[in-house]
């Protein structure tokens, strides 16, 4: 049976790294040494404003806690997925987990590179829906400055980096097969930015899930094979430069018909302005 997932590391389990938060379909066979499924290594040095969360009191073990990614978009602001930040997904309100932060310019989880920041505060999005994960974004206030030249710009509404066609690359620490695989090295994978109306008909409403073109993009390719998983949710899919969606959720992983879907990051931008 299908069934559509959330791409965030299970706080239960992540210990072992080896679940989803609804078990995956059979995935469409995935690149060997692939992560995010399909891709290659990457390095943060071409990709400072790719980020790790990090939680070792509720994600701890060999991954350095980190169970979902983000994006760096100004010194102080990273922009993650909402349900990487719910009850759900935590366990206990986020407001309770003491020693959340986010880890900059580690292409190595296990390594000691780059930085640990504590987050000082998060802004979740009130009209998250966690039924359909329609307006699935949060804000992380980090309590020390990273570099402005490493954030990453946001493509606004009518940017051509939407066009469907588009080459686009989505970055993470995730799944690399659709079977529990992780790996704690970054990894990024090329896709395509794909028409709306193919993403209406992947995601027409049901157990796969709703697809909202004015609060979801989707990208991927038509025969699978190249995705993002599980713990890559709240990573960052970028078009031509600019940040145009955060991981968010799919039926299953990289499988043929069923491309990644990902909050619209020019919608996003209007949920933060009009929350003042």
């Amino acid at each position: 049976m299908s069934r559509t997932v959330v791409r965030i590391m299970t706080g239960a389990l992540a210990l072992t790294a080896a679940t989803a938060v609804i078990p995956l379909a059979s995935p469409a066979p995935a690149v060997a040494d692939s992560i995010v499924i399909g891709g290659q290594p990457a390095h943060v040095k071409d990709s400072p404003w790719v980020v790790a969360l990090s939680s070792r009191d509720r994600f701890g073990g060999t991954r350095a806690g980190q169970f979902c990614g983000g994006a760096l978009v100004g010194p102080k602001k990273v922009l993650t997925a909402a349900h990487c930040l719910s009850r759900e997904s935590l366990g206990v309100d986020v407001g309770q987990v003491g020693d959340l932060k986010i880890i900059s310019g580690r292409d190595e989880l296990t390594g000691s590179g780059g930085k640990e920041i504590a987050v000082s505060g998060t802004w979740v999005n009130p009209g998250f829906d966690p039924t359909t994960n329609s307006g699935d974004v949060a804000v992380l206030t980090l309590s020390e400055a990273l570099p402005a030249q490493d954030a990453i710009p946001l493509a606004e509404a009518g940017d051509s980096a939407y066009r469907s066609g588009t080459a686009a690359t989505v970055y993470g620490w995730g799944d690399t097969t659709g079977n529990g695989d992780y790996a704690s090295s970054l990894r990024s994978a090329k896709v395509s930015v794909l028409p709306d109306s193919s993403c209406e008909q992947a995601y027409p409403g049901g157990r796969n899930g709703t697809y909202d073109a004015s609060a979801m993009l989707c990208a991927g390719e038509p025969e699978g094979g190249y995705d993002a998983c599980q713990g890559d949710s709240g990573g960052p899919l970028v078009a031509q430069g600019r940040l145009v969606g955060l991981v968010s959720w799919g039926n299953g992983c990289a499988k043929a018909g069923y491309p990644g879907v990902y909050t619209r990051i020019s919608a996003a931008i209007g949920w933060m302005e009009n929350a003042g």
